[in-house]
């Protein structure tokens, strides 16, 4: 039996974390490579990935970063086949990169909602794809996706008023346990990881508006904070939860206990 320090030990292992220059991307990363892991950050935009490689690089962790759109296949492929190219495996995929907009349901755009299901979905589902090869060809591989609260309960439209947004995450578990019932005769494991309310730059000016309002709903009476989401990463990431898989766990202070 495994010492419980080699169940959380990433040492060896090569982890791709898609929309990681920043934000809870970037707090995931951070937690891989602590643990050990080579890591790949990608995100569509330079001038974010750049001080998040830097950033990780001076913790110790050795990183490369790759521009990429997660909606476009030909960059899905490109990802996969950078981080193997670099690092000669791929153990850890964690779907992050994300993109939201508000609006009232009879005020939404449709190219907008289009674009959330876009990055929020079918980009998970293009980068899943590419990567599965690799992890089957391997006989071991962990998938974490980064869904939402709000994929998993309604919201005020006083609080959220992002259908487009709850209805991409609502996917992502739907994809989620699927998958995980496809991939688990290959020895990979597929679970999601379901925030709260965390201040980001996505969420920034919402939080401004009605955190007060978050936080009267939360039990342990906070929103979340820089950390928070680490060990639950890490949890899924590793050989510790070798036996949980197709499983959404919610980090959101009580939230959705409510």
């Amino acid at each position: 039996m495994a010492h419980v320090r080699e169940l959380f030990d990433l040492s060896g292992r090569v982890a791709v974390v898609t929309g990681g220059s920043r934000g809870l991307g970037l707090e995931i990363a951070e937690a891989l490579g602590e643990a050990g892991a080579r890591v790949v950050v990608a995100a569509r935009r330079a001038q974010w990935l750049e001080p998040a490689e830097a950033h990780l690089r001076d913790l110790g962790v050795e990183v490369a970063a790759v521009e990429c759109d997660v909606a476009d296949p030909t960059g899905a492929r490109a990802l996969v086949g950078a981080a193997v190219d670099r690092f000669g495996r791929l153990d850890v995929l964690v779907n992050n990169a994300g993109v939201s907009w508000g609006a009232p349901l009879d005020e939404m755009p449709l190219d907008r909602w289009r674009q959330v299901l876009e990055v929020n979905l079918t980009g998970t589902f293009l980068v899943t794809q590419a990567v599965v090869p690799v992890m089957r060809a391997a006989g071991w591989g962990r998938i974490v996706n980064v869904a939402s609260v709000a994929g998993l309960v309604g919201t005020r439209p006083d609080v959220l008023d992002a259908v487009g947004y709850a209805a991409s995450k609502g996917g992502l578990i739907a994809l989620t346990r699927d998958l995980a019932v496809k991939l688990a005769p290959y020895g990979i494991t597929v679970n999601a990881i379901a925030p709260g309310f965390f201040p980001t730059r996505m969420s920034g000016k919402l939080l401004e508006r009605v955190g007060d309002r978050v936080v009267a709903q939360v039990p342990l009476g906070r929103l979340g904070q820089a950390g928070d989401l680490k060990g639950v990463a890490l949890f899924l990431a590793s050989e510790a939860s070798r036996y949980v898989t197709g499983q959404v766990l919610a980090v959101d202070g009580g939230f959705t206990a409510v």
